[in-house]
């Protein structure tokens, strides 16, 4: 069973930055790929980034050039850094694990609960 918890969410404003945390606490964290989705009020989920196990990243088009996804297998610790913030960016942000890297919800079988993120305009 791999349990995912993220921190760092909050309010910020337009044009801000914020850096958010997924911890999780498997043994083997180092092989399992990691993505990063959010949802906002009345809308599905939307896939933001994903990494590897080997470090490989790729980032949807909304945020490509924006955020930056990150681990720390030492740590079990998977990060999303957000820049140049804009409301459109708020959401309740998940963290997700797999057995492979993913655009879709549905390949991963593991979750956080999510963190708040909004922005401010």
């Amino acid at each position: 069973q791999v349990q995912l918890v993220e921190s760092g969410g909050g309010l910020v404003q337009a044009g801000g930055s914020l850096r958010l945390s997924c911890a999780a606490s498997v043994r083997t964290f180092s092989l399992y790929a990691m993505g990063w989705f959010r949802q906002a009020p009345g809308k599905g989920r939307e896939f933001v980034a994903t990494i590897s196990k080997s470090g490989t990243t790729y980032y949807a088009d909304s945020m490509n050039g924006r955020s930056t996804v990150s681990r720390d297998n030492a740590k079990n610790t998977v990060y999303l850094q957000m820049n140049s913030l804009k409301p459109e960016d708020s959401a309740v942000y998940y963290c997700a694990g797999g057995f492979r890297t993913a655009t879709v919800s549905s390949d991963y079988p593991y979750w956080g609960q999510g963190t708040q993120v909004t922005v401010s305009s």
